[in-house]
């Protein structure tokens, strides 16, 4: 045994085992597990082991999940979301009140479980996750008890199938259900295979607390059990997974009219200023990427130094490293946990593989015995090196360094993904600066994976899209106030070939508008409509108009009370030539589109965001934030009223557009050129193209530049452009075909689906030593 002196010299841990006998003791007593299915376990059926990933121990055979057991668990949540919805939302409140106080009552328990079944430290389990999970369900409590007043006119979804991954098993679970119930729906639950034990454990504590039976529902198997989820009869799928997995959903689901949300991979940066604090900053890799083996779909894996400090910083950097303890994940002075699967672990070491033979070094990253990898990062890296570019989901960083600010965001945004970033400078202009600029979901100053039930969390591009927690994440479980919806008229207006129109060659009646000027269609061509002849766009067209709405940079940097004084003289302008478009369509669709232009300008420097209580001493602002390049296919009916309908509150955040007139009646909408040119709209801002509208949606939908897409048109319309928008996971939004005459109760509606929200943390004041790093 060692003395007391000599543990004094060398300041090492002895072992401090938490007790897991409870644990042990109650997988033993269960065996084997059945799905919970209409608020009672099912008898056990063929299945699989779920292993302790640090000892390759069984704990537990959980039950491989069929196609009928779905069924069975969405005829239950079914049977029981109508009268969980009937609900008051007091009573809802206090059930979830009651699952949080049991919550915390097994607290040490479900924290042991946990990391038996994960592999992540004890205390990550025990001292940010399960709080946390607590955390949500009192939150929500809160949405449920304000649900009517915050909330007028929505109502519940339905049915919630929600799948989890295996990096944050209870926490995940925590996260969908929440919103889920306080909203009044019911859920379908799929935990990943790998860790389903503490998703089985809440089911328990459902019944402790009387949860009605079929509210929640847990069906637990592989991937196939989760295709069948997305494949059954639910009003949702919530799925938070693998970038690859996501987009296979995004386009199994298109023209189902069910509602999605999408959490997926990234690959975040985490930029240190020249003025950052160096010691503080190592310290955040270590919360980002090493306690927890980086297996956080945000962790800051992509390490980007300003070149001045980056080799104090790596020294600081390897010190640290190498004091960090990789060991039993129940031990509580364990840093680095088990990877949660061998075939995960093999997955690490193949990609680090590949970034070294493409010239990388990589610096620790040892591979040890079982599912263990020690922590590490590669250095001398290249943008395009794979390392660089793939989600290794472990406990391997980058390091690369940068000379200028302007450098920095553009290494940070050379990525497909967009879920988080972390920001280390000492100056608040120069941090905040750079937040703004980062194309990210979630963006930390001096700090990481700072989590929280009001702040938003979910990412841009292909990490995915909607939102989890806070007051937008509600809104994702909830259906929008309907509205007297008017089917589509049917297209009727003969396209004509290119070359094919006897009048070809002759001035057109109407011209596309692009990048601020008219254009010939590229491929020539027309077709008649009311009023004389139309240009037939094409594929062309669409990657002109997108090329020139990317270069509209400008607009959204002009601020909202700019951009309305422009909204304003469009109204007035368009005002002014009332009688003349009144011509071309009636008065009342002309007096339409101007109090669009009104009501929108008005909009345009009040819809804020918001500063969320979440940790003490931080500043957690939720801004919403333009997508870019937007694309909107008009209705055929009523040309004038719902293209200044669905365009005005586009732009109106910031957002420029490329806009597929009305197919048949497009000449109203082409002549307001001349309104946008006399009001000062930079060019670029609205884009006018003129055609099928179904092919070039299509187009539109499936171009890479665009970051979100409006349709309103045929069911068979609205499947193509979901199927061509899945492929590179951009929000689709189907508005209801609608008298576009009518008052615009809904102005707020469309504003909310022009923006998505960024979710910046700031910590102020003066914070205890050791606090700059993760928090919960």
């Amino acid at each position: 045994m060692s003395r007391v002196s000599e543990i004094m010299e060398t300041m090492e841990y002895g072992p401090s085992v938490e007790d897991s006998s409870a644990v042990r003791d109650w997988l033993a007593a269960k065996g084997e597990f059945g799905h919970f299915i209409g608020g009672k376990f099912t008898a056990p059926g063929a299945g699989f082991d779920t292993r302790d990933p640090a000892t390759g121990d069984v704990l537990a055979q959980i039950s491989q999940g069929s196609a009928d057991d779905v069924a069975a668990a969405v005829r239950a949540a079914r049977k029981a979301q109508r009268g969980w919805a009937k609900l008051s939302g007091s009573d809802r409140a206090r059930y979830l009140y009651a699952i949080a106080r049991h919550i915390q009552k097994r607290e040490r328990f479900l924290s042991v479980l946990e990391t038996l079944d994960n592999g992540k430290p004890i205390r990550e389990s025990r001292d940010a996750d399960i709080p946390l999970v607590a955390r949500h369900f009192y939150h929500h409590a809160g949405w449920a008890e304000l649900l009517d007043t915050q909330f007028p006119g929505h109502v519940p979804l339905g049915v919630c199938g929600q799948i989890i991954p295996w990096n944050f098993p209870l926490l995940m679970l925590a996260w969908k259900i929440a919103p889920a119930l306080a909203a009044g729906n019911t859920v379908v639950l799929k935990p990943a295979e790998y860790t389903s034990l503490t998703a089985l454990a809440f089911a328990e504590i459902c019944q402790e607390v009387g949860l009605p039976a079929g509210v929640v529902n847990i069906v637990t198997g592989d991937g196939e059990t989760g295709a069948a989820l997305v494949s059954a009869k639910v009003d949702k799928i919530a799925f938070t997974g693998s970038t690859e997995v996501g987009r296979k959903i995004a386009e199994t689901l298109a023209g189902t009219g069910r509602k999605l949300t999408l959490e997926l991979g990234g690959k975040s940066p985490f930029i240190v200023m020249e003025d950052a604090d160096l010691d503080a900053a190592v310290e955040g890799v270590v919360d980002s990427i090493w306690f927890n083996q980086g297996q956080v779909c945000c962790a800051g894996s992509r390490i980007l130094v300003a070149e001045n400090v980056a080799d104090r910083f790596e020294g600081l950097l390897q010190a640290r490293m190498e004091k960090l303890r990789l060991g039993p994940p129940l031990d509580k002075s364990t840093d680095i946990g088990a990877i949660v699967d061998p075939v995960q672990k093999d997955r690490i070491i193949s990609i680090c593989r590949a970034a070294t033979d493409a010239g990388a070094e990589l610096v620790g990253g040892n591979a040890a015995q079982g599912c263990f990898i020690a922590p590490g990062y590669l250095r001398r890296i290249q943008p395009a090196n794979p390392g660089m570019q793939q989600e290794i989901f472990g406990p391997i960083a980058t390091l690369s360094t940068f000379r200028t600010a302007d450098e920095a965001i553009e290494l940070a945004n050379n990525t497909r993904y967009g879920l988080a970033g972390s920001v280390w400078s000492e100056s608040a202009t120069v941090a905040t600066d750079l937040a703004a600029r980062i194309r990210a979901g979630v963006i930390w100053i001096n700090g990481a994976n700072m989590f929280d039930a009001a702040a938003p969390f979910g990412g841009y591009r292909e990490s995915g899209f909607g939102r989890e927690g806070g007051r937008v994440g509600m809104l994702e479980y909830l259906a929008e106030p309907k509205v007297k919806a008017v089917r589509e008229a049917e297209a009727k207006a003969p396209i004509v070939a290119p070359g094919s129109d006897p009048m070809d060659g002759i001035d057109r009646t109407a011209k596309l508008y692009i990048g601020g000027a008219q254009k010939r269609p590229d491929g020539g061509g027309s077709y008649r409509v009311p009023g004389g002849l139309a240009p037939l766009g094409n594929r062309k067209d669409i990657r002109n108009a997108v090329e020139a709405a990317g270069k509209a940079t400008k607009w959204a940097a002009m601020g909202g009370h700019a951009r309305a004084q422009v909204l304003y003289y469009i109204a007035e302008n368009l005002s002014a030539r009332a009688e003349e478009f009144a011509a071309r369509t009636s008065r009342t669709e002309t007096d339409a589109a101007i109090a669009r232009a009104f009501h929108y300008a008005a909009w345009a420097d009040k819809f804020d965001g918001a500063n969320v209580q979440a940790r003490s001493g931080t500043l957690v602002n939720v801004i919403p934030e333009a997508y870019g390049v937007m694309g909107i296919a008009c209705p055929n009916a009523q040309p004038l009223a719902a293209f200044m309908s669905l365009v005005m509150p586009a732009i109106a955040m910031g957002n420029s557009v490329v806009a597929i007139a009305a197919q048949d009646d497009p000449l109203p909408v082409t002549d307001l050129y001349q309104v946008f040119d006399t009001s000062d709209l930079p060019g670029g801002v609205v884009n006018i193209v003129i055609g099928s509208k179904d092919e070039l949606s299509q187009v539109l939908a499936a171009h890479d530049a665009v970051s979100a897409m409006w349709y309103v048109g045929s069911q068979t319309g609205l499947t193509q452009v979901e199927r061509s928008a899945g492929g590179n996971l951009k929000p689709v939004w189907s508005p209801e075909n609608r008298d576009w005459t009518k008052s615009d109760a809904q102005g707020e509606i469309f504003l909310r689906h022009a923006v998505h929200v960024k979710t910046v943390w700031l910590p102020y004041g003066a914070l205890p030593a050791g606090s700059a790093g993760a928090a919960y």
